[in-house]
């Protein structure tokens, strides 16, 4: 009999799919008490080697206002030949079922496949003035966007009939095109062009900023993909080296005398180009998700380059963003090449013009998703009226996916407290997406979930037993990130300790006016802390540098590495320390106490301080102290290991006790001693960390006061 951590291991390996819940509230009531909504995290694209691709058309019910796909969950007559639908019952007849495919990817064939990979022969400088290489006309960079139409001036040089041609837009291969031909027609041509590429030879006076047009670049770049592959897979990679000075999308003078805007400027209201450059940008995001493209932005800068403007073109469409300190460093190179990584059967791991469509079972309504999504605003049964994220609709487009690419789906249970389900009953979930595979096939891929429905009054026990706290974790965090848009700081921190608040007073056990009689289950033991980490983390502290590094990574990240972004979590050497830091069963907690104990970080190595002192010694270089070297050498390999693995490329510290590097560790560890605490005698207090923060123990205690309260 499987626990319910193997339950949730296996269903995320196979399906993609982690729940907050994994048994549900069989009512309405009882579901809102429950405080953490219902809600999942969903990877479209998990890597599956063992699931190839079906060469057939999906089978759907003949329910107009249903057509869920046939799937494992569904009742079949063999005798008569008929499904019952699990999500309306409808009974339909089926001439062919494959029973034992969990999940289906159905592969549509289409013979008028695209070419992926188009190189276009049309090289954008980010200078005073917008070059169209091979055209005989150069675009003022200060042109209104009115005025900038870049296909119909494009469109008159197009004098060529193609060899092929289907529909505009649909080009196979142009004979003889100037402007747009195959990677293997112009690879040479596409070289020796980017090799003669000089620096701007427009001159910068001194007490300027260099004048970069960016938002007329990337306005050239969206028309010309917009008027030639509308609805085709593409991609727009933006390399931008500092914030745009001229032109529609600027976000601050060429003046160096004048800084760019400031966290209390944005609070006062005083950008004066940041509402503008905004609207710019977010118009050439939503023009670039209704054709199916998406946008990369790669800024590597040692100053502000205006992302906070721009980065609704990568949140909109599905695309990178990725912040470095110079394009020539060997970090960006090496995620750089990421993007182009190849799976197991030689194909890009990237797919375009997604569409995510969620079915849900009668008692189930759907609040909406938090992820690199624009909603369709497909109404219809299963539609809840309560938003949470992008709401509103039952379908999303998602313009670029990878196999990390995760989205956040929150639901809401309609069903009535006096209305109770048959016991054994199960609701079911289906998610369909359909894109373009880089190998240009279209694809639908279906993942149908079930999850058995609970009496709370009753089965609190079971409810509670199979709660993902971690999964839940992520997803409070995601919501409280996509509120902060909207709304002020301290008001969605407040609103997430009163969630935690309510949790705890709901699953502890307690005497009231009592905090030394508070406990929480194993499966609510971590939650609190993590959450408090979320508060105080970079994702919703209200600084600028904050909010754009949590705009970077709150939309596609997967449950491991955001969960690793806001609780880091050390992982123990050979020599562990005493078992009360490292319990089995238990995550190592980050705190300043067992510093001491810890060797190695998610990425970071830390040498305790005896362990130092040996390899100062250099004992690792004697013939006779092998293991020690291998000892060593263990911590670098699993950390290369996880690198691997991580987009962007995470930087790397090696770094020991009171090294200089331990400042990194330190910044993200729970403080076991303070400035409150720093002579605390009679007591371990661990590594000191100066920082206005409280203790977590402090913390925990406070907790506990408020839970026990009557007041609360």
């Amino acid at each position: 009999m499987a626990t319910y951590l193997e339950f949730i291991q296996q269903n995320e390996e196979r399906d993609g799919v982690r729940f907050s819940w994994n048994v549900w509230s069989s009512s309405r009531l009882e579901a809102t008490r429950m405080v953490v909504p219902l809600a999942c995290l969903f990877t479209p694209l998990k890597e599956r080697p063992d699931l190839p691709p079906v060469q057939y058309e999906p089978v759907l019910c003949s329910r107009p206002t249903c057509k869920a796909i046939l799937n494992p969950l569904c009742q079949v007559d063999y005798r008569a030949k008929l499904w019952a639908c699990n999500f309306c019952f409808q009974r339909n007849q089926v001439c062919e079922l494959f029973f034992k495919i969990l999940r289906l990817d159905w592969c549509l064939h289409r013979q008028s496949a695209l070419l992926l990979s188009l190189a276009v022969d049309v090289e954008i400088i980010f200078l005073n003035k917008i070059a169209l290489h091979s055209l005989m006309f150069v675009i003022q960079a200060n042109f209104e966007e009115k005025k900038l139409q870049v296909f119909p001036i494009l469109s008159n040089h197009f004098k060529e009939q193609p060899e092929y041609f289907i529909k505009p837009g649909l080009c196979v291969y142009y004979k003889s095109c100037r402007f747009l031909q195959p990677i293997h027609k112009i690879d040479m041509n596409l070289t020796d062009l980017l090799g003669e590429l000089q620096r701007d030879p427009w001159p910068v006076t001194q007490g300027k900023r260099p004048l970069r047009s960016t938002g007329v670049a990337l306005s050239i770049a969206v028309g010309l993909l917009e008027g030639t592959f509308p609805n085709t897979g593409a991609r727009i990679m933006l390399f931008t080296g500092g914030p745009p000075t001229q032109g529609p999308g600027m976000v601050v003078g060429d003046e160096l005398k004048i800084p760019i805007r400031s966290w209390h400027d944005i609070e006062k209201d005083n950008a004066r180009f940041m509402k503008k450059a905004t609207k710019h940008y977010e118009m050439l995001a939503n023009r670039t998700a209704a054709n199916g493209h998406c946008i990369d932005i790669y800024a590597c800068a040692l100053d502000q380059t205006g992302l906070l403007e721009m980065k609704c073109c990568a949140n909109l469409t599905g695309g990178h963003m990725v912040m470095g300190d110079s394009f020539n460093t060997s970090l960006f190179k090496q995620t750089f090449q990421r993007v182009f990584s190849k799976d197991f059967n030689g194909d890009f791991r990237m797919a375009f013009g997604a569409t995510l469509e969620v079915k849900t079972s009668r008692e189930l309504k759907i609040a909406g998703a938090i992820g690199p999504c624009v909603s369709l605003n497909v109404k219809g049964p299963c539609v809840s009226e309560n938003e949470l994220g992008v709401g509103g609709t039952s379908q999303w487009k998602i313009c670029g996916l990878d196999p990390t690419s995760t989205l956040g789906i929150y639901f809401e249970v309609v069903n009535q407290h006096n209305a109770p389900i048959p016991q054994g009953g199960r609701g079911a979930i289906q998610f369909v997406t359909q894109y373009q595979h880089s190998s240009t096939q279209r694809r639908i891929r279906v993942t149908t979930i079930a999850r058995n429905w609970a009496d709370a009054q009753s089965q609190l026990k079971h409810i509670e037993a199979a709660f993902d706290q971690e999964a839940a974790a992520v997803l409070m965090a995601r919501l409280g990130v996509f509120r902060a848009e909207s709304e002020e700081g301290p008001d969605v921190l407040r609103w997430l300790d009163r969630q935690l608040i309510r949790l705890c007073q709901k699953f502890g056990q307690y005497n009231k006016e009592d905090p030394t009689s508070f406990r929480l289950s194993d499966s609510f033991s971590l939650y609190p802390q993590v959450s408090n980490k979320a508060c105080r983390s970079w994702f919703l502290q209200r600084t600028l540098q904050s909010h754009i590094r949590s705009s970077v990574v709150k939309a596609r990240r997967t449950l491991a590495v955001s969960s690793y972004s806001i609780q880091p979590i050390p992982f123990p050497g050979p020599f562990p320390g005493p078992e009360a830091l490292w319990p089995q069963g238990h995550i190592h907690l980050c705190f300043a106490l067992s510093l001491k104990h810890v060797i190695f970080d998610i990425r970071l190595s830390h040498w305790k301080q005896t362990i130092a002192q040996w390899r100062k010694a250099g004992y690792q270089d004697m013939p006779e102290y092998e293991n020690f070297k291998h000892l060593l050498q263990a911590p670098l390999d699993d950390a290369q290991e996880i690198l691997q693995a991580r987009f962007p490329m995470p930087r790397y510290i090696n770094t020991e006790h009171g090294g200089s590097q331990a400042r990194f560790l330190l910044s993200k560890v729970n403080p076991s001693q303070t400035h409150n605490n720093l002579y605390a005698w009679g007591q371990e207090t661990g590594a000191p960390i100066l920082t206005d923060d409280v203790s977590l123990q402090v913390f925990m205690d406070h907790l506990k006061k408020l839970a026990v309260s009557s007041a609360c």
